[in-house]
């Protein structure tokens, strides 16, 4: 692919040149906190700008909608990891206006799969596996009840410390401001 050609040809520079050194920090944050966000390429470089955060201060995980679909998934266990292992004291859930997940439709998604070379077989496959596909793929209605449900699966986990504030909000891709859904210092 070209995309990977050009970008170890810029890695080759980068590294050559020490380019690297003005991102040197530690694997613990800063600022003592973890991040789930969406992983909407608008907030790539605005949502750090927009919170006050640089390379070092954060844990940053990123999904479709900063949505937790299973208590004990991988996101899940990113965050745990964040407040044992790498001294995360609180949790933020960010997602935002305009989102994708938003408008996800699970049979356009299938049809799309379909025309890319996923075979109907394979699908059948997998939902006699015992996955529901369909609901496996579908989005949300409201941001705001998406963020407040991923707060609620992160605040009532059996492994999470009682005294990790876990906050939700919304950022607006286009400005920048942030608008909170739940205050994890209240709850």
């Amino acid at each position: 692919m070209k995309a990977l050609g050009e970008i170890l040809t810029f890695n080759e520079k980068f590294v050559a040149e020490k380019k690297y050194e003005e991102f040197s920090t530690s694997k613990l944050p800063n600022k003592r906190m973890v991040i789930l966000t969406c992983m909407d390429t608008r907030l790539l470089e605005l949502l750090p700008r927009a919170m006050n955060v640089r390379n070092g201060d954060i844990k940053l995980i990123k999904n479709g909608g900063a949505v937790i679909n299973h208590p004990f998934g991988s996101v899940m266990r990113s965050i745990l990891v964040a407040v044992y292992q790498l001294h995360a004291d609180e949790v933020l859930v960010i997602g935002h206006y305009d989102c994708g997940m938003g408008g996800l439709k699970a049979d356009e998604m299938i049809e799309n799969m379909k025309e890319r070379g996923v075979k109907e077989e394979t699908l059948e496959t997998i939902e006699y596996s015992g996955i529901d596909v369909k609901k496996w793929l579908r989005g949300f209605s409201k941001v705001e009840d998406s963020v407040a449900n991923s707060v609620k699966i992160i605040k009532n986990h059996p492994l999470l410390p009682e005294n990790v504030p876990v906050h939700g909000l919304l950022i607006n891709p286009e400005t920048g401001k942030l608008d909170l859904v739940i205050n994890g210092y209240e709850e």
